[in-house]
């Protein structure tokens, strides 16, 4: 049986919704009188069975995949009105979607969060609008820092580090929680290096992501750092794009861990990198950072 490498098979999965949204735009040419379903931005819920665990809820589900009585109808990004060639009562199913490490031309289902399911009646020439909601399912594990606490689980490197983190609760546009950690960086201190202490073993082929938001005037690279008793193997990951002062604000981003951990040693355990040089033509730029959360299956 052929495999294929995770780039291909997103190829394929977006091919395959570029094609359901060609046949649909040609069939409403020739159909004018559809009926119209708006579906707003996501809402997330916490899950009850979860008592908390799954920290603060932000998120950043930009996208919707969509079905129709199961079939499929695209991948849109919301808010969006679409039209649909049927009437009557239908079965419609949202699931809510990321831009896979930041990426726009990597769309995915996120497969930690429950699918919004609705049955509704549609008319034609009507609008019919949906909010979706949706929450992280009960069998999802997490481990989290969210700067809240006094045992905080992210230390500045000492050995290379010039900068250091340290612990903000000055607003700023922020509204979940109190605090977050913070590195300003100038000529002086120009090098930032810190690495989470989370010594965690993480499942091998099974889904993994690091959720962080994130505030940033400064590029930041974050990495994957594998512990075993062969060695310690860092493993550079997706690099944190820097805003201008005047148009910065917060962020957040999902990075897919699954390969990395999967290419890794077996007795390995992990915890995660966060790396930044001052950028040239700068005085002083600044980094924020919070809800630094691995998402996983167990």
């Amino acid at each position: 049986m052929a495999t294929f490498s995770f780039s291909q098979r997103m190829f394929f999965k977006n091919a395959v919704f570029a094609l359901c949204l060609m046949l649909l735009s040609g069939c409403i040419k020739n159909n004018p009188n559809p009926s119209w379903v708006y579906i707003g931005p996501w809402t997330l819920n916490a899950n009850p069975s979860l008592s908390g665990a799954e920290g603060e809820l932000t998120q950043n589900f930009s996208e919707a995949f969509v079905y129709v009585d199961d079939a499929c109808v695209g991948v849109f990004e919301l808010p969006v009105k679409i039209p649909l060639l049927k009437s009557g009562n239908v079965n419609i199913k949202v699931y809510p979607g990321i831009r896979n490490n930041g990426i726009a031309a990597t769309k995915r289902i996120y497969p930690f969060c429950a699918v919004y399911e609705k049955t509704i009646t549609l008319v034609q020439n009507q609008l019919s609008t949906l909010n979706p909601t949706t929450n992280y399912t009960g069998s999802t594990h997490f481990i989290t820092e969210d700067f809240e606490g006094a045992n905080v689980l992210l230390e500045n490197d000492p050995n290379t580090s010039i900068a250091n983190f340290f612990i903000s609760n000055q607003s700023l546009q922020w509204f979940n929680g109190n605090s977050y950690a913070k590195v300003n960086l100038n000529a002086t201190d120009s090098l930032w290096i810190a690495y989470t202490i989370f010594h965690s073993y993480l499942p091998k082929g099974k889904e993994v992501f690091l959720e962080l938001d994130y505030y940033t005037t400064n590029r930041v690279v974050t990495g994957l750092i594998a512990i075993s008793p062969n060695g310690v193997k860092k493993n550079t990951n997706i690099q944190l794009n820097k805003s201008t002062p005047e148009t910065v604000k917060w962020k957040k981003i999902y990075i897919d861990l699954k390969e990395l951990i999967g290419a890794s040693d077996a007795s390995a355990y992990f915890d995660h990198s966060f790396e930044a040089f001052k950028e040239a033509g700068m005085d002083n730029t600044e980094i924020r950072l919070d809800n630094i959360k691995v998402v996983y299956f167990p």
